[in-house]
């Protein structure tokens, strides 16, 4: 099996466990990943060892948790902690020479790594966080690749994201992007480093895969998620006006709420005008984390070549069904969902006027018209699909983060 488009239309081959040849002997190779106490990083980490796959983990403490601390507390979540042998933690700092590590163990490492999976960035799309950003997601990159060269490994794969494609495109190819406009620095960043990382591992005879996610949420079948922003901000944001309405209702008289139209209705349902303005129709590209794992297993174990890869969903959603779900399951009406430019001089009330500024980060993903192209992911993936966003998936999801109060109890 082979797809006809890469690297500026290099063919990718896919080859499949099945058709090689059986190595006596030869184990599952040994990865080294970054990321791995992040969302995406920590449920590839658990897949991977699941299926046999030894680990070793770059990482470093945090809040008074160390690195080992820190990934056996991830393994009992997933349930999986009798695995944790499987598992080496190395405190490492990407940002300093030799990754911060010890000479002699940073020369065992090398002669023991087989392939890197690069997931560890900063997802902050602030402009005044700039700096930080691009050190983190850029100028860092030098430790890993020097690592991966030193290693002398045979596969890097990246994991960055569908939205490198930058603005003004509407059909956004599995090649490297030479976008020049984007809606944020997390964007550039990714874009910068895949640029960055494809001319390293061209230069050193290694292997690239490019592996880009969209919007990714929790799991499809059992909700559960280690990170509540994208898809769950709106909805947080929501609730929480929700309640605020609520409260005064039951605590206040609802002062507040008669002052902006809010009331309970005669089925108990709470009337919360709230008009959203998104600038023009388009859709919303998510994917849940499963998904993602299932299918960035299926791209490193099967594609011997390389290649970039949109894992997005060709069933998007679009906010208007979210607002619909959300309703639902809220037990709320009056949202509605405008696509138009919000006239300057509008009057919005309070409620309005909170939510537009917890959403605004989001807002340019929230009705997006870019079309991403498949035709590696399909091929390599055996045309595995992300699952429709229904309603039954939704609230999962969105039970499971009220339940752990958004990320504040999940581990508790």
């Amino acid at each position: 099996m082979f797809c006809t488009r890469g690297f500026a239309g290099k063919r990718i081959y896919c080859i499949h466990k099945s058709q090689l040849p059986d190595m006596p002997g030869k184990s599952k190779p040994i990865i080294a990943l970054t990321g791995a106490t992040g969302f995406l990083g920590s449920h590839l980490m658990a897949t991977m060892l699941a299926k046999g796959y030894s680990i070793i983990v770059f990482g470093r403490p945090a809040k008074n948790k160390s690195l080992k601390e820190r990934i056996s507390r991830l393994l009992k979540w997933f349930g999986i902690d009798s695995l944790l042998d499987q598992v080496k933690c190395v405190d490492a700092d990407l940002s300093k020479d030799n990754l911060g590590i010890e000479n002699g163990e940073y020369s065992r490492l090398c002669s023991v790594v087989d392939s890197v999976i690069h997931c560890a960035s900063d997802t902050s799309f602030s402009e005044n966080k700039r700096e930080k950003v691009m050190a983190a997601n850029v100028n860092n990159l030098k430790g890993i690749l020097e690592f991966s060269k030193n290693a002398h490994i045979s596969f890097f794969h990246y994991i960055s994201t569908a939205y490198v494609a930058g603005t003004g495109v509407s059909f956004c190819k599995e090649i490297l992007s030479s976008a020049k406009s984007f809606t944020n620095v997390y964007e550039e960043s990714k874009a910068a480093a895949e640029n960055l990382i494809s001319m390293f591992c061209q230069k050193n005879s290694i292997t690239l895969s490019i592996i880009r996610p969209s919007i990714v949420y929790g799991d499809s079948q059992s909700g559960r998620s280690l990170k509540f922003n994208a898809l769950y901000f709106p909805i947080r944001s929501a609730q929480s006006i929700r309640d605020i309405y609520l409260n005064d209702l039951s605590n206040n008289g609802g002062i507040k709420a008669a002052k902006n139209g809010i009331y309970i209705d005669k089925d108990g349902s709470l009337f919360l005008p709230l008009k959203i303005y998104l600038p023009h129709e388009g859709d919303l590209n998510i994917i849940p984390v499963d998904y993602f794992v299932n299918a960035t297993i299926k791209i490193i174990e099967n594609c011997s070549q390389g290649g970039i890869y949109h894992l997005t969903n060709n069933l998007p959603t679009t906010m208007k069904i979210v607002a619909k779900y959300y309703e639902q399951l809220m037990k709320v009406r009056g949202v509605e969902i405008i696509y138009d430019s919000q006239p300057d001089n509008l009057l919005r009330n309070p409620a309005e006027e909170l939510f537009d500024r917890f959403i605004e980060p989001y807002r340019p993903y929230l009705s997006d018209n870019r079309v991403f192209d498949r035709t590696n992911t399909i091929l390599a993936t055996d045309n595995l699909n992300p699952p429709e966003f229904t309603y039954e998936i939704f609230k999962t999801c969105m039970e499971y983060a009220i339940k752990v109060n958004w990320g504040a109890s999940i581990f508790a």
